[in-house]
């Protein structure tokens, strides 16, 4: 290649990087999603504990998320090991392999057809195109840009294999493709997009298919393999449950809709819901332009090549997700066109190339309205990058823009749950429930929103109904578990923790809340049990280590419980209430003083702590420092009026001073908070017979039983 070529290209190179990054820094801002970003790194046991020998094991035996991809599972551990938990940093992998991606389809395409300019815009129009946001924006669509990634190697090297067809090259060949579909197997349809380049560019004799075997092999694998992991997630609704009529009708309607969000990429959003049966006349003119287009391509194919090919990449490249199968929900994504509209972008270029060769005056202006598409396309997926910024803003504007979206419903509601807006999200999910009513996630949702509000009959009517419409939910198991625990059900809620460890053995939210209520039971040794399979699975997880420590407390084995108190505050050094809990440990065995050190720390964290506040009051009583132990206890009454032991607690310090008036009507504060608070009734009894007993002596009363 010419110096000064070199030169064009590298700049060319440079240019498409540096635009890429200009469109989606926004990125960096953003945070993990509660659209599947749990299941893909945050809530993930085994990503979330980065890359080990098990984790990689596991990898490549799990069709966990409806997929066998372990390269995308691989890719995720090492973000974890690099950048931990920082989301921002996660994005950018994702942005770098996008503007990685436009310069390989760059080099690409400049390889095989010499065209500069042309390759540049088909790039450009790939890096910068808003419909790809979700592509790079989304964590937990990594796999998106990665099997795209070796897509483009796959193809370098097979013109390389081209050039000299050796055993080695090829193999490189099955190298690269493998790893592809490891990652997506989207890759399954890039045998034909091989053949297709046969014909445009490479002008090679069409119908190689031959030297081309062992990769459709592969790709017929990867289709069963596929098939059977989204079979087994659940995700590929029954043919029954979606007519073929349907399911063809939307499939027409959503090449022509992918085609006019290409043109005007508007109103885009993260879930388009299916609407289910399709009217006949929309479906009947998206076939009818798709006939017309592929008359037109075939009739063009002599003279203009690239339209038959770019057109038929599209048609070909989407076949897999255009919903003849149908996965999921959706009726379309903008994911899905990340890779076809790499053929529409071929069609445009090549065509206003042809355009400006047959009319040489129109040359400056079809160079302008190029380069104005493609600055003006940044703008417009800066903007779609920030509806991505985190799950109110994504979900907010998915209602925006679409209708009938029962998944935006819940996910808002998610959002809102997490903000604290219980309220708000059960209106969420009760219209996501309006509109699909056995959808089990709102059904879900709902209940733990319930039960935080503490409607705790009302989150366990729902539940028990999610249940009996999908029983295999062990989700819904832990939330039903919680339910019951906070209205005194302590065995059916075992039961039904047990049941969600049978269905998901490596389930943390099940094991950790089992190893809580035994703990509470006094079981302490089947609650040190669950506690370590929770660690085993989030071994950085500062709850689990403070559960452990708890339950070894109550096992009395102090001495091992401190270095998980220590491993928990390592973790989350503002831990208020670990540091509680390990003054509790302390005091239990009359280390008082050492407990009341870790009481104030807990205090110093957290300063309107009222259970933290009363201990403190305890273990200073225990060391007989009545009267800041009594200041102890009042200023927990004071945080919280309602707390009905610290009432009692401070009666009992106040008796003690002889405070006695006080320490009543404190014992009687107590027993009206807490009618069941036996030891304040016993108190409160034996104080008033004695005060009584004091009066009548002194006024010669008889005694009033």
């Amino acid at each position: 290649m010419p110096r000064h070529r070199s030169i064009q290209v590298a700049a060319v190179s440079a240019a498409l990087v540096v635009a890429t990054l200009a469109a989606f820094s926004g990125a960096r801002s953003n945070s993990f999603l509660n659209y599947d970003d749990d299941v893909y790194v945050t809530e993930n046991p085994h990503v979330v504990n980065g890359v080990s020998g098990e984790n990689v094991r596991w990898a490549l035996r799990s069709t966990e998320a409806a997929n066998w991809h372990p390269a995308t599972w691989l890719s995720h551990m090492i973000d974890v090991e690099l950048f931990g938990f920082d989301a921002g940093r996660h994005h950018m992998t994702s942005v770098v392999l996008h503007a990685v991606n436009a310069v390989l389809l760059f080099l690409l395409f400049v390889r095989m057809t010499g065209a500069l300019w042309r390759s540049a815009f088909v790039a450009g129009l790939f890096a910068l195109h808003p419909l790809h946001v979700e592509s790079v924006a989304w964590i937990a669509e990594r796999k998106d840009v990665l099997s795209t990634l070796f897509w483009l190697l796959t193809t370098m090297a097979w013109l390389r294999w081209l050039s000299s067809k050796t055993a080695a090259r090829y193999a490189l060949v099955v190298a690269c493709f493998a790893v592809g579909l490891m990652a997506k197997p989207m890759l399954v349809t890039l045998p034909l997009t091989l053949m297709l380049l046969d014909v445009w560019p490479l002008a090679r004799a069409p119908y190689l298919w031959k030297e081309k075997v062992p990769l459709f092999a592969m790709a017929a694998g990867s289709c069963v393999v596929t098939l059977v992991a989204q079979h087994r997630g659940g995700t590929i609704l029954a043919l029954s449950g979606l007519s073929l009529p349907s399911r063809v009708g939307n499939a027409a309607v959503t090449y022509g809709w992918y085609l006019g969000k290409t043109v005007w990429p508007t109103e885009l959003a993260a879930f388009y819901p299916h609407p289910g049966a399709i009217r006949a006349w929309p479906a009947i003119v998206s076939a009818l332009l798709l006939v017309g287009v592929t008359a037109l391509a075939i009739r063009l194919a002599r003279r203009a090549p690239y339209l038959a090919v770019g057109w038929s990449w599209y048609l070909v490249t989407l076949v897999p997700v255009i919903g003849l199968v149908q996965v999921g929900l959706q009726s379309a994504a903008d994911r899905y066109t990340y890779v076809p509209l790499v053929g529409v972008f071929v069609a445009v270029s090549w065509g206003l190339a042809a355009i400006a060769e047959a009319r040489p005056p129109l040359r400056p202006a079809v160079a302008a309205v190029s380069t104005a598409v493609l600055v003006a396309l940044i703008p417009v997926t800066r903007a779609q990058v920030r509806h991505w910024k985190n799950n109110t803003t994504l979900f907010e504007h998915a209602l925006a823009v679409t209708s009938s979206n029962c998944l935006a419903h819940n996910n808002l509601g998610l959002a809102l749950a997490g903000a604290g807006q219980l309220e708000a999200a059960v209106t969420h999910y009760d219209e996501a429930l309006r509109i699909k009513p056995d959808y089990i996630d709102a059904m879900s949702n709902r209940g733990a929103a319930l039960h935080r509000l503490g409607r705790y009959q009302e989150a366990i009517d729902q539940l028990e109904r999610a249940l009996a419409v999908h029983p295999e939910s062990p989700g819904v198991e832990v939330n039903l578990g919680n339910s019951l625990v906070a209205t005194g059900r302590i065995d059916a809620a075992i039961e039904h923790y047990q049941r969600a460890l049978r269905m998901r053995p490596g389930f943390y939210d099940a094991h950790q809340n089992l190893g809580l209520v035994l703990d509470n039971v006094g079981r302490h040794d089947e609650a040190i049990t669950h506690y370590e399979q929770a660690l085993h699975h989030r071994p950085s997880d500062a709850a689990a280590h403070l559960g452990l420590a708890a339950a070894l407390s109550g096992a009395g084995r102090l001495d091992a419980a401190i270095p998980e108190f220590d491993a928990a505050l390592r973790l989350k050094p503002d831990y208020a209430q670990a540091y509680n809990a390990w003054g509790i440990a302390l005091a239990a065995v009359g280390r008082n003083a050492e407990a009341l050190d870790r009481y104030d720390r807990a205090l110093r964290l957290r300063p309107d702590d009222a259970a933290a506040m009363n201990n403190a009051g305890l273990a200073l009583a225990a060391m007989n420092r009545v009267p800041e132990a009594i200041d102890r206890f009042e200023r927990a009454v004071r945080i919280n009026p309602q707390f009905a032991r610290a009432h009692n607690n401070l009666a009992v310090a106040l008796a003690g001073v002889n405070r006695v008036p006080e320490a009543i009507e404190h014992f009687e504060r107590a027993v009206s908070l807490d009618p069941g608070l036996v030891q304040a009734q016993a108190n409160l009894r034996g104080l008033q017979e004695a005060a009584q007993k004091k009066g009548a002596a002194r006024e010669g009363r008889p005694l009033v039983r």
